[in-house]
């Protein structure tokens, strides 16, 4: 990666760092509501660290449509919850020893623990829904979650060493199991700022369209790496594969880009802009 390209990742965080605060306060907030239950401890363990990508789409798209993100927050914190969740599932069935430069949730606390966690994240996930007078939040989040299973219950039915993956199953894998979060976190954020049915589907577009861009992208690095569902590609041939990931994501960016052109001028909208080609040329 070139110094431009690092100077780039660091403005976003710059530029984010304030939005990034805001969700971090929200989560610890959330948590404090459980703070006398066995379940504390495990919960600010899958919460630390990462890169809060989807609840910040969730603040932005709000804000872009001209809402309060004070009224975003809690939904934010149920969309980071969610991905949490997938987390601990996901390295299990992965068998992963690690994840963010920290033992996985499932080396550290045991299956029988992680599975009953990721059951009181769902249950908290409820919780935050029920706030919410419009039934369309709920509807959102379970629609994800059930994207999410169908996604990963595919993906561990592929035997790369009897199937090849065509590129638009691929693509359909990826968003269901990764970009139908992203998606609902650009509708929520419109919808409980109250924007018109277009921007809420414009919103919600683009946070597949990015998710998309993001996983595939997430895939070219991870370019090698063993049980990933790019080694049953149809081409698997790595200087075959790979540029065409490099397509794919660019691609599928610059449609999540074209989703935002609807919506009035703003900050938000610029940031979301920016969000979009960050997804793409981060190393990490």
């Amino acid at each position: 990666m070139g110094e431009k390209d690092l100077t780039f990742l660091d403005n976003i965080l710059v530029k984010t760092k304030n939005y990034a605060e805001k969700i971090n306060n929200a989560v610890t907030r959330e948590l404090q509501r459980y703070a006398d239950s066995r379940f504390y401890g495990p919960l600010v363990y899958s919460l630390e660290g990462g890169k809060r990508v989807r609840p910040l789409i969730v603040l932005l798209a709000t804000e872009a449509v001209g809402g309060d993100e004070g009224k975003a927050l809690d939904v934010a914190v149920a969309v980071e919850l969610l991905h949490a969740e997938s987390i601990i599932h996901d390295d299990i069935i992965d068998q992963e020893v690690s994840r963010r430069d920290k033992a996985a949730f499932h080396i550290k606390y045991g299956y029988t623990a992680s599975l009953l966690t990721a059951d009181f994240v769902f249950a908290m996930i409820l919780a935050i829904a029920a706030r919410y007078q419009d039934r369309k939040v709920a509807n959102a989040l379970s629609n994800a979650a059930l994207r999410m299973c169908e996604g990963e219950y595919a993906g561990i039915t592929i035997d790369p060493d009897v199937y090849k993956l065509g590129w638009d199953e691929y693509t359909d894998l990826v968003f269901n199991k990764t970009a139908s979060l992203f998606q609902t976190a650009g509708r929520l954020g419109a919808l409980v700022a109250g924007g018109k049915n277009e921007e809420v589907e414009a919103l919600s577009n683009y946070g597949k369209y990015v998710g998309i861009a993001y996983q595939v992208h997430d895939d070219m690095l991870d370019w090698g790496s063993k049980d990933k569902i790019t080694s049953a590609l149809e081409d698997g041939d790595g200087d075959i594969v790979l540029p065409r990931l490099k397509r794919l994501s660019e691609t599928y960016a610059k449609k999540a880009k074209e989703q935002l052109a609807i919506l009035r001028p703003s900050d938000a909208r610029s940031l979301l802009h920016e969000l979009t080609d960050f997804s793409i040329r981060r190393s990490f």
